[in-house]
């Protein structure tokens, strides 16, 4: 293979290269070494296909590929992944990451796999922060960790240190590139610019496009209804897929047709829709700009689509499915990310049962709504009854006591936050099934506000607490637990008008949780 060809492969696919001239010069003299991170925190989903991929292209072009599992990243972002979990989350994606590679062909032998608390505890690698520190303005550190460090209301030291250690790699990595996506590019930008001010030379960066996901929008560890995880069953792969956004003939943020492009064909450099012999049979596309077009003219229907990625998906998935059968892996799963863990009842007798270990927020099955239609209990003159879709196939009837905090006027159309998984219980004869969280507070008089979803939500999107992402909320709240009258006493309204739970925000996958003006209120 000659040096266009590497640089070519190297390079196809991707959204921006810092440094094409470098990689250029380097590519007519020696193979390119360059490093992929990860840090290692929520489970690893369908989209690390896609930088796994290019980790593919890499190795073709003859490339040094190191792989870096990042837990003291994961630890400095927010905590992420609490230090008590480090290791098992280390070794879990160790396991799957490797599981992927082998399942797309990719010889592991020709890699290198490093921890960075391998190295970046030493003293060396540590004086050397202490070097970037001392020139490194607060100004530039936050901006740099914008889009990959978890933005809070009060951010922590440790999200300011992370963008420095990330360039710091790069020297004790002896790499020439280093690899990620293209919201990394304020991280490699800042490593640019400071490196060389503590002596170390400027690397090359490449830069994969930030994927849609396959269901809509980003894909995120933290949201289990926007991903589709490794280990999912086919049955639950084929329901996620057929809620995929893949409207016909919109080829715009088209998370399906994005896998084909960036996972699928440079894997296998075609691909096949199967459909009806009477919709034209089957078709094979050995280049992807055709099925792009024969979508967007709509000669191929969405279904299609993402019946014949299922196919393929699952030719993925198969080998990293079975892989984790293995009981001792199924115990590292389980233990990494011990809030996905029903937990087991306590014996009979102990005082200490477990229902006070395991009140934690996940539990609580928290969804937004838009509710639909708004009228006055026709035996009640304080109940409104709405009807509000939660992103089920039926809207829920909901009934509130808030005749005498807003008007019905205002509640038309509006976009709430409901508690979904509470006790169906009947109000003066209606039977209500969610409830309405709202902020209030006691002043002249008490006053109440619906929470305000984040900008651009939809019904059915999930609401988590920060650090509990993770969490199965319970099929059903039983009523004589009190789960969630316990999880409601630290349930409280911000000085910033963030709803929250112990001083972690609530939200969405788009953002915080608001309230329009109760500033240090109650949440019910």
């Amino acid at each position: 293979m000659n040096t266009e060809e590497k640089f070519n492969l190297i390079t196809r696919n991707l959204q921006e290269v810092l440094g094409e001239d470098k990689l250029k010069e380097i590519l007519k003299e020696k193979d390119l070494r360059i490093y992929w991170g990860t840090a290692t925190t929520g489970k690893p989903h369908v989209a690390y296909f896609v930088p796994m991929s290019k980790i593919a292209d890499f190795l073709k072009a003859g490339c040094e590929v190191t792989i870096l599992f990042a837990d003291l990243h994961a630890y400095l972002d927010n905590m992420k992944a609490p230090w008590d979990l480090l290791e098992l989350r280390t070794k879990y994606y160790e396991q799957v990451i490797k599981a992927m590679l082998e399942s797309i062909g990719v010889p592991l032998e020709k890699l290198k796999f490093v921890r960075g608390t391998d190295f970046q505890l030493s003293r060396d690698y540590t004086l050397d922060v202490y070097k970037l520190s001392s020139s490194v303005t607060q100004h530039d550190a936050k901006k740099a960790g914008a889009e990959v460090v978890k933005q809070v209301d009060h951010p922590l030291l440790s999200g300011l240190l992370y963008p420095g250690l990330q360039a710091l790699d790069e020297e004790y990595l002896k790499v020439d590139a280093q690899f990620g996506g293209v919201d990394q590019r304020k991280i490699f930008t800042f490593a640019e610019k400071y490196l060389p001010s503590i002596g170390y030379t400027k690397r090359i960066h490449l830069m994969n496009p930030m994927v849609p996901g396959l269901t809509g929008g980003k894909m995120s560890s933290s949201e289990e209804e926007s991903k589709i995880d490794l280990l999912d069953k086919k049955e639950d792969l084929k329901k996620k897929l057929k809620k995929a956004f893949c409207e016909p003939g919109n080829v715009e943020n088209n998370g399906v047709l994005s896998f084909v492009k960036y996972v699928l064909f440079p894997l296998h450099s075609e691909f096949v829709i199967r459909r009806d012999p009477k919709f034209g049979g089957d078709k094979t596309y050995t280049a992807y700009e055709e099925l792009v077009k024969d979508f967007a003219e709509q000669h191929v229907h969405p279904g299609d689509l993402k019946s014949s990625v299922e196919v393929s998906l699952n030719k993925l998935l198969d080998p990293i499915r079975k892989k984790f059968e293995n009981p001792e892996l199924i115990k590292l799963t389980d233990s990494a990310y011990p809030d996905l863990v029903k937990q087991k009842a306590a014996p009979k007798g102990n005082p200490k049962t477990a229902d006070n270990d395991d009140i934690v927020p996940s539990r609580l099955d928290i969804r937004i709504g838009k509710v639909i239609s708004v009228e006055k209990h026709p035996d009640a003159n304080s109940l409104f009854v709405e009807k509000i879709d939660v992103g089920e196939p039926e809207p829920r009837t909901v009934v509130s006591g808030l005749v005498d905090y807003i008007s019905a006027e205002d509640l038309q159309d509006r976009l709430v936050v409901l508690l979904c998984n509470l006790k169906p219980q009947k109000m003066r004869g209606i039977e209500s099934q969610a409830m309405l969280l709202c902020a209030s507070k006691d002043m002249d008089g008490k006053k109440v506000e619906p929470l305000n979803p984040p900008e651009g939500s939809a019904p059915g999107d999930h609401v988590f607490v920060e650090g509990y992402e993770g969490g199965k909320p319970d099929e059903e709240l039983k009523p004589k637990k009190k789960v969630f009258e316990k999880l409601q006493v630290d349930f409280h309204i911000s000085d910033g008008c963030i709803a929250q739970w112990k001083e972690r925000n609530i939200m969405t996958k788009l953002g915080q949780i608001t309230c329009k003006s109760l500033k240090g209120g109650n949440i019910s």
